[in-house]
């Protein structure tokens, strides 16, 4: 009798393990994207470190729920995103329409002297005030 607690505590740290690593991967919007723009393409990198850039700007996100928040200067400013395969969705915001990105590979990193800018206060239904943003 004694075996079946054993079991059931081995299956029990499996799953746990499991659930730790799922945690731990990165957001699924963590990558470099292109986006077919007016002006021409346009990249943006997206790091597991919270920092995002496109071209000489370097800003902070963070996720909550089906949302992406980017601090700009001292506000956050909100996006829907969907990311299907190598495509993301974008709207909202300050976006007239949707924009889609295409997934063109890993992120660069974040060159060491450019710092991850602060992040704006906080504030009810803002970033910061539930689980899941970073």
């Amino acid at each position: 009798m004694a075996v079946r607690p054993r079991v059931a505590r081995i299956a029990l740290l499996g799953l746990l393990a499991g659930s730790a690593a799922v945690q731990a991967r990165p957001p699924r919007i963590v990558g470099t994207w292109r986006a077919e723009t007016a002006e021409g393409p346009r990249e943006v990198v997206i790091r597991p470190d919270s920092s995002a850039s496109y071209g000489d700007e370097t800003v902070r996100w963070r996720t909550v729920a089906d949302s992406v928040y980017l601090a700009f200067g001292d506000e956050w400013i909100g996006y829907v995103v969907s990311v299907r395969g190598d495509r993301m969705t974008v709207s909202g915001g300050d976006l007239e329409e949707p924009m889609t990105l295409r997934r063109i590979g890993p992120p660069t990193p974040r060159p060491d002297s450019i710092p991850v800018p602060p992040a704006p206060p906080m504030t009810p239904g803002r970033p910061g005030q539930s689980g899941g943003d970073r």
